[in-house]
């Protein structure tokens, strides 16, 4: 009994200590960002030219601002990536996530933004179930990847509240502003084509077609200009950060509608083609024509068909609406 109860004491004793050293080796950690902070402060003229140049990256912009629509209105403001961005430059600043408690069925974890020089610190605790929603119902989560994305993601979100919390207001609505004058002068190639390559992403990523897009803003794509582009983008960034959900600006009940003048175009050199086709066409079998335009195709010569081959690229229609 004598032997059991010494055990236990040196057991716990020794966790004591281990302990205390993991606590004062933190403590001598902090203590020592402090002291370089104070050492090397920021310059916050220099600070704010660092985010003005790095707003002025146009992958940048494209993913520095998200909006969601709440209670009738709608919310904008700086994404995570601009806020990470924010943080980088704006100097002596420490934010992250950290998993406090790991519990049957959640995890207990924390987001926060620090700055060194003036001790203002900003921290969130939050709770997250080790569930994730899926179309078929809650999934429990049970391999520690999946519970470690489900925390991240979650916690970027605070992180992004934590660093606006700490970095001045003026500083995050100039670097907004710098970022959409990016996106306005900046843009390469045509608009048209810009509005076609987002009405792509969001048809292939969230399933959303043109004229769901088009009942939001209430006209045709075709009359889109630089702010509607500006506020797809948006949207988007808002789809991909998790802020919002396509049935907050979209609604799945619109159908396909022809009042786009591509689709009247095309249906329109469709109608003429078959007007100008011969009856040949229409009938069953093969008209002689075609017959003898295949056996003289069948005897070519060799070198014919060689310098065929050499050809990069044949020669193909131009449709109507190119």
């Amino acid at each position: 009994m004598n032997q059991l109860s010494q055990q236990y004491n040196q057991d716990h004793n020794q966790g004591n200590v281990l302990a205390q050293a993991s606590s004062s080796r933190e403590m001598e950690e902090v203590k020592g960002q402090i002291f370089m902070a104070r050492q090397f402060p920021r310059n916050v003229f220099q600070s704010e030219q660092r985010i003005l140049d790095a707003c002025k990256r146009p992958s940048l912009a494209q993913t520095a601002v998200y909006r969601y629509p709440r209670g009738g209105a709608v919310v904008e403001g700086p994404s995570i990536r601009l806020a990470e961005v924010l943080a980088q430059n704006w100097g002596n600043l420490a934010f992250g996530v950290k998993e406090l408690e790991q519990r049957e069925g959640e995890s207990v974890a924390m987001a926060y933004a620090w700055d060194l020089e003036t001790n203002v610190r900003q921290e969130k605790i939050f709770t997250v179930k080790h569930i994730r929603d899926t179309k078929n119902g809650p999934k429990p989560l049970k391999e520690q990847r999946d519970i470690y994305e489900m925390v991240a993601n979650l916690g970027s979100r605070r992180v992004r509240a934590c660093i606006l919390g700490i970095i001045p207001g003026d500083i995050v609505e100039a670097a907004v502003n710098e970022c959409n004058k990016t996106l306005q002068g900046n843009n390469k190639g045509p608009l048209k084509d810009r509005i076609a390559n987002a009405l792509s992403a969001f048809k292939n990523q969230y399933k959303v077609t043109q004229e769901m897009i088009e009942e939001r803003f209430g006209y045709n794509a075709d009359a889109f200009t630089e702010v509607d582009y500006l506020e797809l983008i948006k949207i988007y960034n808002s789809l991909k950060d998790g802020m919002s959900k396509v049935d907050d600006w979209f609604d799945k009940s619109v159908k396909n509608n022809k009042d786009s003048k591509l689709t009247e175009a095309f249906e329109e050199s469709t109608t003429k083609n078959l007007k100008k086709a011969p009856k040949e066409w229409f009938e069953k079998g093969t008209p002689k024509e075609d017959v003898k335009a295949k056996k003289d195709k069948a005897s070519k010569s060799k070198d014919e068909v060689k310098s065929d081959a050499t050809n990069d690229k044949p020669g193909q229609e131009e449709l109507p609406f190119d």
